[in-house]
């Protein structure tokens, strides 16, 4: 037979031991022929009794044939299903082992590339944060040298300014106005703290710009405006060479700007493209991951099912043989026996042994009475299993008169329908209780695992509120710390510069009545005193310049004239005459007294500058840090705002999701109260209806079988004997 892809073929598996049994029971069925003969047999007077029997025994032999054949076919269908089946299964196996080798493959290199990437990833966003901190260093050097540079430009500007003014006022002999001029300050400070100047001409320059020369002294060669004009050349040429270096490092920080901006954009282009690889990988692995399970799940459901198709398969088999070699020794008997009785010495025999035809057979009615104590018993037997009392009303009817066997037939017809119809509702009631429990348990594992995840999203979210809010306090105390120590450093900035400006003002005021006393004795003691105080003065220059310079780190000369040529000799004694007491020892000491003010003048304006500096310095710091702090502040408020908006809406989420977990849970109570009975006792219930059903079946067909006949008792002791020998 052609073996082509079908359905499995229904066999009807028997029961064990039907094989045994077959031939016992088809001589059981010959018995209940030989007994009880439906329907009533026609007029047998005519007919021969054993020819009836091997008539009877040769239609046996007839139906075990063509059951035989029957069951082959299906046999060999089932045979085709084990080999298509088989076949099938094992190319799906081998199918799916090699896709999950395949796929494993796949998902251990993707999981490599994935690495790979993350790796990469990580390494290209520290080469941005480095370029990102080396343009920042970079912008922030140059702003340090453009600042320092533009300070250096406008001090050099100034001071070429000043020097060009005192030059211009020298050579127009206007020495005595200019040193009047806040120019000459300027140079005096600049020659003082900055030019490189030999000694001998910085006290030249310095004597001159302290204005304390006679009215007619003119400086020869004109040394002093060679001096200023040498600076004004160092100072311009200081200029020139500072802006040339400041365009350099412009360029330098333009071509750094240019190459760093291609860099960053070359990085950032490249950690995109990475980081979509990741999402793309990982959807890609997890989708792998997926298949592969799948795939396992599914390889196993195959292994499974071809080992269970196998061992039946194998069972049937067995079974085949067995049935076949049954159904054999059945035949043989049943030939064997036609074989005996249509013998002609048997058939002789039977003629001299056996009655003659007309009394052989006797039509005998069953009593309706025995029928229906049968129909009682059984109905009587299920009732007590079921305990309904429409049985009991069946009996009744059944134990009555009035109703006859059809009425009793109906009324079992009816019971059977309305117990066919029960079970129908308990088992459409037990596909909807196991689907509504199934439905209700995957919501409530939804419902409790979302409420899981809230739990932990709003943990998470209050810790990190806690974190901010800690954080916001302490940038608050910093920013109130900060202003604080600002505030306090202004004040006492202030009072620095106060105290500065009412030094300034006494030394002014104390250096101008120095020398007024000064003017009013050199009125009345003249030149020789002055020049007999220059004298000690140039004895004392070593080591009063040097006291000079410790204090302010500057030589400064006392000088404040210029000698032309030696004094001419004292003239020839002569009478006594009237002689004015010494006066250069005073004058010397005044002198003094003005350089010590001069010199404490210059120390308080070099620290006034110094702190100012250091002032503007520390404002500018201070500034910087509580714009961060500011813009840190409002960043950390606008993420806690964040937060708690999102706390919020989490801790609303999960009070709705506990509500709707309280009525699944209500749902599913609900449920095991109007199941639990139905789903515990459906087998028992679906049992005892069958019994009931095939009770009724059985009562109808006792009720329905009224008119048969009976066999002839006469020598039943020796058909029995003869159909047991055979």
């Amino acid at each position: 037979a052609h073996c082509g892809r079908h359905s499995p073929p229904v066999v009807l598996r028997q029961r064990p031991g039907r094989a045994m049994k077959m031939t016992s029971s088809y001589m059981a069925s010959l018995l209940l022929l030989l007994a009880v003969s439906n329907p009533v047999l026609s007029s047998v007077s005519t007919a021969n009794p054993i020819r009836k029997v091997v008539t009877m025994l040769q239609d046996m032999q007839l139906k075990v044939t063509e059951e035989g054949k029957k069951e082959e076919e299906l046999y060999d269908k089932f045979m085709c299903y084990c080999k298509t089946s088989g076949g099938a299964l094992s190319a799906s196996i081998e199918a799916g082992s090699a896709k999950i080798e395949s796929v494993g493959a796949e998902i251990k290199s993707s999981t490599e590339n994935l690495e790979q990437t993350k790796a990469s990833l990580k390494e290209h966003q520290d080469s941005r944060a480095a370029a990102n901190d080396a343009v920042s260093q970079a912008t922030a050097l140059r702003e340090k040298e453009a600042a320092e540079y533009a300070k250096f430009k406008a001090d050099h500007e100034t001071n070429i300014d000043a020097i060009t003014k005192a030059v211009a006022a020298l050579e127009k002999g206007m020495s005595g106005s200019f040193l009047q001029t806040p120019a000459a300050g300027l140079v005096r400070s600049y020659a003082m703290e900055k030019a490189e100047l030999p000694d001998s001409s910085r006290q030249e320059l310095l004597a001159f710009l302290a204005g304390t020369q006679s009215s007619d002294y003119v400086p020869q060669g004109g040394e002093i405006t060679g001096i200023l004009k040498q600076m004004g050349d160092e100072m311009s040429k200081s200029l020139s060479e500072a802006t040339a270096e400041e365009q350099a490092a412009i360029q330098n920080y333009e071509g750094l700007m240019a190459a760093k901006k291609k860099e960053l954009s070359a990085l950032q282009g490249q950690v995109e493209e990475e980081m979509a690889r990741i999402g793309d990988l990982g959807v890609a692995i997890t989708s792998m991951n997926n298949d592969l399970v799948d795939t396992q799940e599914a390889l196993g459901e195959d292994e499974k099912f071809k080992k269970e198709l196998e061992a039946g398969c194998d069972t049937k088999t067995k079974e085949w043989e067995e049935v076949k070699k049954t159904r054999s020794e059945e035949l043989l008997a049943l030939a064997e026996t036609i074989k005996v009785l249509n013998d002609d010495d048997a058939l002789e025999l039977f003629k001299k042994t056996l009655p003659s035809a007309s009394a052989s057979l006797v039509q005998v009615k069953v009593s309706a009475s025995l029928q229906k104590a049968r129909a009682l018993e059984l109905l009587h037997a299920a009732a007590k299993k079921s305990k309904r009392p429409e049985l009991d009303l069946i009996a009744l009817a059944l134990n009555g008169k009035t109703a006859g066997f059809e009425q009793i037939i109906k009324m079992i017809d009816d019971m059977v329908a309305i117990l066919k119809k029960e079970q129908q509702g308990d088992d459409s009631k037990k596909e909807y209780c196991e689907a509504q429990f199934d439905e209700t348990d995957d919501k409530r594992k939804g419902l409790e695992l979302s409420i899981s995840d809230s739990e932990k999203a709003i943990s998470e979210m209050e810790g990190s509120i806690e974190t901010l809010k800690e954080e916001l306090a302490a940038l608050e105390a910093g920013i109130k710390a900060l202003d604080k120590s600002v505030a306090e450093a202004t004040e006492q900035r202030k009072a620095e510069n106060k105290e500065f400006k009412e030094a300034m003002a006494s030394n002014a005021a104390a250096k101008e009545l120095i020398l007024l006393a000064k003017k009013r004795l050199l009125k009345t003691y003249g030149k020789e005193s002055l020049l007999q105080a220059a004298s000690q003065q140039e004895q004392q220059q070593d080591g009063g310049a040097d006291d000079a310079g410790d204090a302010v780190d500057e030589v400064v000369s006392p000088s404040f004239v210029q000698l032309h040529k030696a004094a001419p000799p004292p003239p020839p004694e002569t009478g006594e005459a009237y002689k004015k007491q010494g006066s250069s020892s005073v004058i010397h000491e005044i002198d003094i007294l003005v350089h010590d003010v001069e010199r404490e003048m210059l120390v308080a304006e070099r620290e006034e500058k110094h702190s100012q500096e250091e002032y503007q310095e520390t404002m500018a710091d201070s500034a910087e840090k509580r714009a961060t702090d500011s813009k840190s502040l409002n960043d950390k408020a606008g993420a806690k705002a964040d937060l708690e908006s999102a706390l919020e809406s989490s801790v609303s989420e999960q009070a709705s999701t506990t509500k709707e977990h309280m009525a699944v849970m209500k749902y599913i109570q609900s449920l095991h109260a109007e199941c639990d009975w139905l789903l515990q006792y459906f087998d028992v219930r679906k049992q005892a209806r069958a019994d009931e059903i095939d009770s009724l079946g059985k009562a109808k067909a006792v009720l329905s079988g009224a008119d048969y006949s009976l066999l002839q008792k006469a020598s039943p002791l020796r058909a029995r004997k003869f159909l047991r020998h055979a």
